[in-house]
């Protein structure tokens, strides 16, 4: 009889399908690992069986023992199913913008879970990253496998999701394609892949919010790229061990709303009802592969990691996609068509941050703007308003020689192209009258309050 001794032995050998409708229109072939043909439902129970059993090698697992970790669903759903083989308890940490089904899940397969505020730092001991540390001290006989930082996370991708895509490939493959979060299927494979053949361009899906993209890019961790966003599993707020940027070639950032909507049209065209951060991997690839025009000699393997189940109240309901401008009853203008509307010679006037505060007000009364980002060696670190300045330099003269850096406010915050305009508007306002949105590389536009004001009265 062919028969598995426990369902944790039928993780791995996932299909490589197809895309048939979507992407039609590049030359190029796309195909997807559909990750959630694995028991847990995600790419995560690769990872997840290997850092048990190795924790087990290593000893730090005992019979009886508690495996504790910050996962945001996927990650606790695989070490739930190993904890049930081998007979181990489990308690998870989830930030609350996790959806209702993951949390559900993972109780259901019995799991002690502890959800945690989004909105708040890495280090803060509310935080999911920081209660789960506290929860392995306060629990005797417990591992934090810490996926981010575990090193058998990519390992196991190396091991056994980079030789079956070479091998269901027959070596072809030319682009490989994966959202990053804790790095582990995006840099695994990507090894793999590039000890087989060198040529190989490995492309990282990121978010909006996240520091991934911009730290590859120029190697600084700006925190001024870091804010709220709603896609899960994929982004990071930290720099996760398993994370190598020398294996990752380029990054691309895709918005929560492109993501959402490219989600639903994978179940609807081609038929795989997956996950939200596999509607970014797709979205993501395919700008990617039309902006550097790839060839019929191409061939695309776009990981998708996890199952739709975990997101039928978010991206798989109606009312939820409309109540977060997804799924518009109406058409609003974008930040995209409020700057394609600027004059051709209209450009965003910035202020290094050594700059004096007298030739601060000169370069904004002859820019006749009436605020300005400040930066930092390229990075956006504050903002100046001519109303506020005019308060500081009447209360207190003697400003007027001090470096900017001293009066500076809040940078103003970075928004992406799709922003709509509603949203646009509720962000703007007399404390914050101007947003940040991303013009291709490290170009940037700015957005003002009158701006806003115009496209209302033009709409």
């Amino acid at each position: 009889m062919k028969v598995h001794n426990h369902i944790i032995d039928t993780i791995g050998n996932t299909p490589l399908v197809r895309l048939n409708k979507i992407g039609a229109d590049l030359p190029c072939q796309v195909l997807v690992k559909v990750e959630y043909f694995n028991p847990g439902n995600s790419m995560k129970d690769r990872m997840a069986i290997k850092m048990v059993e190795d924790a087990e090698k290593a000893g730090t697992l005992k019979p009886g023992g508690t495996i504790v970790e910050g996962t945001s669903g996927n990650t606790g759903m695989g070490l739930a199913l190993a904890a049930i083989a081998k007979g181990y308890k489990c308690i998870f940490t989830l930030a609350d913008k996790q959806s209702q089904e993951k949390i559900d899940i993972l109780r259901a397969v019995g799991a002690e879970v502890i959800v945690c505020p989004t909105s708040v730092d890495a280090d803060d001991p509310r935080s999911y990253y920081s209660v789960a540390k506290q929860a392995h001290l306060d629990n005797p006989n417990s591992i934090y496998p810490n996926q981010y930082d575990n090193l058998s996370n990519s390992q196991a991708h190396y091991e056994t999701t980079g030789p079956e895509i070479w091998e269901d490939t027959d070596g072809k493959i030319t682009h490989y394609f994966a959202g990053v979060g804790t790095g582990g299927s995006m840099c695994g494979v990507s090894k793999y892949l590039k000890e087989q053949n060198s040529d190989v361009v490995t492309v990282g899906i990121d978010t909006y919010g996240s520091v991934f993209k911009k730290y590859k890019e120029t190697g600084v961790f700006d925190e001024a790229e870091i804010y709220p966003y709603m896609t899960e599993g994929i982004g990071e707020d930290i720099l996760p061990k398993n994370v190598d940027f020398d294996l990752i070639d380029h990054f691309v950032k895709v918005t929560d709303k492109d993501a959402a909507i490219m989600t639903r049209r994978l179940a609807r065209e081609e038929g795989l009802f997956c996950g939200w951060s596999c509607g970014s991997a797709v979205a993501g690839a395919l700008d990617w592969a039309a902006e550097n025009k790839l060839s019929e000699d191409d061939v695309l393997v776009i990981i998708l990691p996890d199952h739709g189940t975990r997101y039928l109240g978010k991206v798989y309901s109606d009312s939820w996609m409309k109540d977060h401008g997804f799924l518009e009853e109406r058409d609003y203008a974008t930040a995209r068509d409020i700057i394609s509307s600027f004059d051709q010679g209209r450009t965003m006037l910035s202020v290094d941050v050594s700059t004096t505060v007298n030739d601060a007000v000169k370069q904004l009364t002859e820019a006749n703007v009436s605020q300005a980002p400040v930066t930092d060696n390229g990075s956006f670190v504050g903002s100046l308003i001519d109303s506020k300045l005019l308060g500081m330099i009447i209360d207190n003269p003697s400003i007027k020689e001090t470096p900017v850096a001293d009066v500076m406010g809040a940078p103003f915050q970075i928004v992406p192209k799709d922003t709509t305009l509603d949203v646009l508007a509720s962000l703007i306002n007399r404390d914050n009258p101007a947003v940040l949105v991303p013009d291709g590389g490290d170009s940037m536009r700015i957005i003002t309050q009158h701006d806003v004001l115009k496209a209302v009265t033009e709409a």
